[in-house]
């Protein structure tokens, strides 16, 4: 019995460290919103672009189409990620948009809201829902 005991009393906390640092991003998120703004200037939205999927080793998957300006634009490029904190993901994906360091604004277990900029005026918006 007190071998029991003392299992448990090492395998609840690891259990709780575990669960509580596993970051709620993993999963196929649909795009539900990419905005991209200028200050002073009219921005351009756009809706239901496509899909992420994280995986847990830090890799990922991108299925996004849309048009912008007229022009088509298909990301269909894996992805590395890392998550800092709770407050900032980083998308690591050769020559694509959506490649750079993102501030999390909303951080829920089915949706996020991420704001960053090109470090001029310009801020890039995403909305993702599971």
């Amino acid at each position: 019995m007190k071998l029991i005991i003392r299992i448990m009393t090492l395998a609840i906390p690891v259990a709780v460290l575990f669960t509580s640092c596993s970051p709620n991003i993993v999963g196929t998120w649909n795009v539900e919103k990419f905005e991209t703004s200028v200050e002073g200037q009219t921005g351009t939205s756009l809706s239901n672009i496509g899909t992420f999927t994280f995986k847990r080793n830090g890799s990922g998957e991108k299925s996004l189409n849309y048009f912008v300006l007229g022009i088509q634009r298909d990301d269909n490029v894996p992805f590395k990620w890392t998550w800092d904190s709770q407050s900032y993901i980083t998308i690591d994906s050769q020559g694509s948009e959506f490649s750079k360091t993102w501030i999390l604004i909303e951080n829920k277990r089915k949706s996020q809201v991420w704001k960053s900029t090109d470090g001029s005026n310009t801020v890039h918006e995403l909305v993702l829902k599971k």
